[in-house]
């Protein structure tokens, strides 16, 4: 049986903050990968992460480029694999998985077939006007401890 773990934010606040604890735990290769509808907080969560990496720029969402890269304390790349319609041939994306960076990736769903086995599973789920769900499924004991570390 998977672990699952339930996170209920009430603003944007919430959603970067729940990032800037996971960004605490950081390790090379961590894999995030985020999955909900449009507007949901995925490009939030992306941005709390950034913050605390000390990214200086401002992200938003790498619909048309796929892959956005961004400098910080590790180099994060941000990825939103939605226009790739699940064919990812030639974009190169399973070498950004071991890269040493944190990865980010919007959409997620539609690339399963080439996650990593191990890697952080996020779903976002709209409840109210600002109000989600964030449903957290650790794929691999680091992500397990993970979870368990800052949630």
């Amino acid at each position: 049986m998977k672990m699952e773990y339930k996170v209920t934010t009430k603003n944007e606040m919430d959603t970067i903050e729940i990032a800037q604890n996971f960004e605490s735990e950081k390790f090379p290769n961590m894999i995030i990968c985020l999955d909900g509808e449009l507007g949901s907080g995925k490009t939030v969560f992306t941005k709390g992460i950034a913050n605390a990496l000390g990214v200086k720029e401002s992200i938003t969402s790498p619909t048309f480029t796929i892959i956005k890269e961004y400098d910080g304390e590790l180099p994060l790349y941000h990825m939103d694999v939605y226009r790739l319609n699940g064919s990812v041939e030639g974009t190169g994306i399973e070498e950004y998985f071991h890269k040493g960076g944190v990865v980010v990736i919007e959409w997620a769903d539609m690339i399963h077939d080439i996650l990593p086995e191990e890697r952080l599973d996020i779903k976002f789920k709209v409840v109210g006007e600002n109000s989600r769900v964030l449903i957290l499924k650790p794929h691999g004991k680091k992500y397990e401890e993970l979870c368990e570390a800052v949630l």
